[in-house]
This record gives structure tokens, sequence and C-alpha cells, in this order.
């Protein structure tokens, strides 16, 4: 069974995204799609990135537990809250922290809000970052508008249906992608 890695960005108290981590990674499991593992930077408290992880002299065990989840996932959702129209710091910092890691890693992007436009501005800023680090980030969105009134705090959603919808949509574009993935690695390897 393949893994996703489900990154919550947020690391704000009373944070609203968490929410939206914890429904995809019950919905993965619950479909039983994929293995999940939520990548909580709220638990991980990293310094302000001085360095990439491969340049790095003495790198903390958060951070090499960090890129080994990363690393070791099939794909990646981010899970993002819009921050004056982008992206939080917590997040761009583990994105420039490494680098081998995200190369052509399928990475999928929800966005969360507690506005009406679900944080549509953070994917320009963040597809961004993941591009020019060679991330392959897929094309599908799944923007979260009203939050709070969306998600309950343990990641259940108010229209089970209308949401379940949704993200099959969202979850089959990145499937679909890891699988692509894993074909082109297999025949460059043979």
């Amino acid at each position: 069974m393949k893994t996703i890695a489900i990154i919550s960005s947020s690391v704000r108290s009373g944070r609203n995204s968490h929410r939206v981590a914890l429904y995809f990674s019950n919905y993965l499991e619950e479909n039983n799609i994929a293995k999940a593992d939520i990548v909580d930077l709220e638990e991980y408290n990293f310094p302000l990135f001085d360095e990439r992880l491969r340049l790095q002299k003495d790198p903390s065990p958060g951070a090499l537990e960090f890129a080994a989840r990363i690393r070791d996932a099939d794909g990646v959702i981010i899970v993002t809250p819009e921050y004056n129209g982008s992206h939080p710091a917590s997040l761009k910092n583990v994105v420039d922290l490494l680098y081998d890691e995200w190369r052509k890693k399928p990475v999928a992007i929800s966005t969360v809000s507690d506005g009406p436009f679900g944080g549509t501005q953070v994917i320009t800023s963040i597809q961004f970052s993941l591009w020019k680090i060679g991330a392959w980030t897929v094309p599908a969105m799944f923007p979260v508008p009203r939050v709070a009134e969306a998600f309950d705090e343990e990641g259940k959603p108010a229209d089970r249906s209308a949401v379940d919808k949704r993200a099959a949509r969202f979850i089959n574009e990145l499937m679909w992608c890891i699988d692509a993935t894993e074909l082109m690695a297999a025949r460059h390897s043979s």
C-alpha cells in the first residue's frame, strides 16, 4: 500500500487547517487508498532555515526524521492556510530545508481560509517554490473556504458527501501522478 505524507503546515495556536489534514488522513485510510502519515509541523518546532539539510554539518534529529518521512512517502498532500495572500513561514521553511526529497515527488495542495475564497491565493506562491526545486505539483486543487464551518476539530466535514466527492477527484489525481512517477522510474531503471 502506498504512503501519503500529509503536511499540516500551520503552527499557529487555534489553527483550523489541521482539521483538513485530519480529514484527508481519515479519508485515505477509510477508503483503503493509502496509508496516511500526518506530518504536523507544530510538533517539530524547526528553527528558521539557515541551510539545506544536505549541507548542514550537524542536522537535528527532527530534520532528519522529517526528510525521511517526505523521502519515503509515495506522494504528499500539503494542507496550508492563507496568511496575507501566501503560505506560512513554517511551510516555506521545510520546503527550503529539503531538495532531493522533493525532486519529482507528486505533491497535491489543499488551501484553507476562514474567508470565502478558500486560500486560493496561496497556490501561486507555494507552487512556484515547489516547482523551482523539482517537485511535481498535481494540477488538482482542494480549496476549503470557511474552514471552521466546513470541518469540526476532528476533521469531520459538515457536508460529508459533497466533500468526499471533491476529495475523490483530488486524491485520484494525486494517485495517478504517483503511478505515473513510479512507471517512469521503472522505465529509466531498466
